[in-house]
């Protein structure tokens, strides 16, 4: 029997290791690439093992399906103690931009503290590099333009001493990190003006605050008056966004005038590999990131009635737009007596129900990405291949749930 072999080889080593005493650890210096190509390896790993349980289901070996079963729980904690070994401090890259606060500064002749919370939070590595750029930016943004000279932040009945907060916390499976700024907040009539001005929006039109903040991540968008080599070159928002969304991620603006600014990117907390569920969409099947699943429901009646009127269902006394996939990627919807189902999703404060034909359960992903060619193909974030060999493409969570909101909100 497998697992009691298994169990023999593994207890004398546990007995040895119970009368040992902890040793210190030892710190072991290892170029990331390395990692990189173990668990790419793994991913390989992860597809073709994927086909080898596909071929032992189908002939009902019941020996080699143990034997399969319990290769797959190893690979699984091989796959989890691989992406642990990428996975690092936040608080080493928070705290190299001090420098760049106090420079930047002295510079325009400011005072700003760099305040850092959840330094200990652990993310991949690869993101980690990508994320840099970024968050400087940021930075550089929030002293520039959110925060006055020393002498009118006390006329304002503020400290002359501006604070600039890094933070970073887990949530729902993703990470979020915020940069903060106590400054004079983002001037919402300057912002309209601008968009106007480079019809961006037109003069009348009705925008929430929250439209009206993300304006300053469009192409070429800046309220500065004069070009300097901090800001005011109309670059820079726009490619702080295109960064985050290319690492699967999103940015969201928050600001109260005359209190300050906050700004949140969230992000996946690695890129590799996920644990992911399958779904079917007419005979294609499609993959969801797991995390970010809420539960799936069935798709009655009632609700196929309410939503031929509506994009919304009511469950339990809550409001829940509904995406139907097969209508998004133009597949024929079957017959209406065959069972539907709705998987809800959430990804931040939003949340939606995407109506799909099949259910299929968890499967472990390995992402890979699209290509060029599927750069501006909508509701598709990457692609698994399958232990068949068929491609399926990973969703778009973040991207969906902004289009199901945007075309609740132009309706109603």
């Amino acid at each position: 029997n497998i697992k009691e072999t298994q169990e023999k080889r593994r207890a004398p080593q546990t007995a040895k290791n119970s009368e040992t005493k902890p040793k210190q650890q030892v710190l072991l210096k290892i170029e990331s690439s390395k990692i990189d190509t173990i668990i790419n390896l793994l991913g390989e790993m992860v597809i073709t093992t994927a086909s080898v349980i596909q071929h032992a289901n189908r002939i009902n070996d019941k020996p080699l399906k143990e034997s399969i079963d319990e290769l797959y729980k190893i690979l699984e904690e091989l796959r989890e103690a691989s992406m642990r070994s990428r996975m690092v401090p936040i608080g080493d890259t928070f705290n190299r931009f001090k420098r760049i606060v106090k420079e930047l500064a002295g510079k325009l002749n400011k005072k700003v503290e760099l305040k850092i919370e959840g330094a200990e939070t652990e993310l991949d590595r690869v993101i980690i590099d990508k994320i840099s750029d970024p968050i400087i930016h940021l930075i550089r943004n929030s002293i520039d333009h959110g925060i006055k000279e020393p002498q009118k932040r006390v006329e304002l009945g503020k400290n002359e001493v501006a604070t600039v907060t890094l933070s970073a916390f887990h949530e729902a499976g993703s990470i979020i990190i915020k940069v903060s700024d106590d400054g004079s907040g983002l001037d919402k009539e300057k912002i309209i003006e601008k968009a106007i001005e480079k019809e961006i929006i037109k003069s009348g039109d009705n925008l929430s605050k929250g439209e009206i903040y993300n304006l300053i991540m469009q192409p070429g968008f800046s309220t500065s008056s004069s070009i300097s080599d901090v800001s005011g070159r109309g670059v820079g928002m726009d490619v702080v966004k295109k960064n985050i969304e290319e690492l699967r991620g999103s940015i969201e603006i928050e600001s109260e005038s005359g209190e300050g600014t906050t700004i949140s990117i969230r992000l996946p907390l690695t890129l590799a590999i996920i644990d992911g569920f399958m779904v079917k969409i007419s005979s294609q099947p499609y993959i969801i990131p797991l995390e970010m699943i809420i539960e799936c429901i069935e798709l009655t009646k009632e609700y196929k009635e309410f939503i031929k009127a509506n994009r919304f269902i009511n469950l339990r006394e809550q409001v829940l737009p509904v995406l139907d996939l097969r209508e998004f990627f133009n597949y024929e919807i079957k017959d209406e007596n065959v069972r539907d189902n709705i998987v809800i999703v959430q990804f931040g404060m939003l949340r939606v129900g995407l109506v799909v034909d099949e259910l299929l359960g968890e499967f472990q992903t390995v992402i890979k990405p699209m290509g060029k060619v599927f750069k501006d193909l909508k509701g598709i974030g990457g692609a698994t291949i399958l232990g068949d060999g068929r491609i399926s493409p990973i969703l778009d969570i973040p991207m969906l749930l902004k289009y199901a909101n945007e075309q609740i909100n132009k309706e109603s």
